[in-house]
């Protein structure tokens, strides 16, 4: 695959939802470092917002009131996503909320910018507001920038009818549409992501982050975990 070729890609522009869980993991993070550089290299406008949950994860704070806890959180946030653009060397880190000094404000006009150079876009900080998890700045992000699809790294194959770690009779759903994770109580993303990749019609990829070259894969077009769309 190459830059001079995108009719052979299934996506030309997405974004990638990675949850603070895999910088814990060495191997996961030098994996998703060299997709991303390599898609970057061919020309694939991507975007990748990141999770805090290795750090905080507000919700899970019973010392803090909700708010102040989510703050936080969005902090952790910002942490894993100065070590990814580090790591990515060329790279843009925008934060909902910006910390002079440190890490620039995210605008819709700076992202696509950024975009528009070739440059990986990394976002933290969530969407800038408590109350809203960074599947809703996945979901959010990816429609101001217009990308194609979200693709939400996890460490499961992809949607199933129930916990397959929990349940060894949970179906895995290869491709579903929107209503019939709704109607099933799917968790894909929560509520509020998923309605707005719903209104917007983004298709959402969900993925085991473990499995070799995932991201790559899915952006040609492989039938790779889960798709709802």
């Amino acid at each position: 695959m190459s830059s001079k070729s995108p009719a052979r890609r299934r996506y030309n522009r997405v974004l990638v939802k990675v949850s603070g869980e895999c910088f814990g993991n060495p191997e996961t993070l030098a994996s998703l470092t060299g997709q991303f550089a390599a898609l970057g290299r061919q020309g694939v406008k991507l975007a990748v917002v990141v999770g805090g949950g290795n750090i905080l994860r507000g919700r899970d704070t019973k010392d803090m009131d909700r708010a102040t806890a989510d703050r936080a959180g969005m902090l952790a946030t910002t942490i894993n996503g100065i070590r990814l653009a580090q790591a990515l060397k060329d790279a843009a880190h925008l934060c909902a909320f910006g910390i002079p000094g440190f890490v620039e404000r995210y605008s819709v006009e700076r992202g696509l910018e950024e975009l528009a150079k070739g440059r990986v876009l990394v976002l933290s900080g969530g969407t800038g507001n408590p109350f809203f998890s960074t599947d809703s700045a996945a979901a959010l992000r990816a429609a101001e920038l217009s990308l194609d699809a979200i693709l939400k790294a996890t460490n499961v194959r992809g949607v199933y009818s129930a916990d397959p770690r929990k349940d060894p009779r949970a179906k895995f759903y290869p491709e579903l549409t929107y209503a019939r994770a709704l109607e099933e109580k799917l968790a894909v993303m929560d509520l509020t992501a998923f309605a707005l990749c719903m209104e917007r019609r983004i298709p959402i990829h969900v993925f085991d982050v473990t499995e070799d070259e995932a991201i790559i894969g899915i952006v040609k077009g492989k039938p790779i975990g889960s798709r709802v769309c």
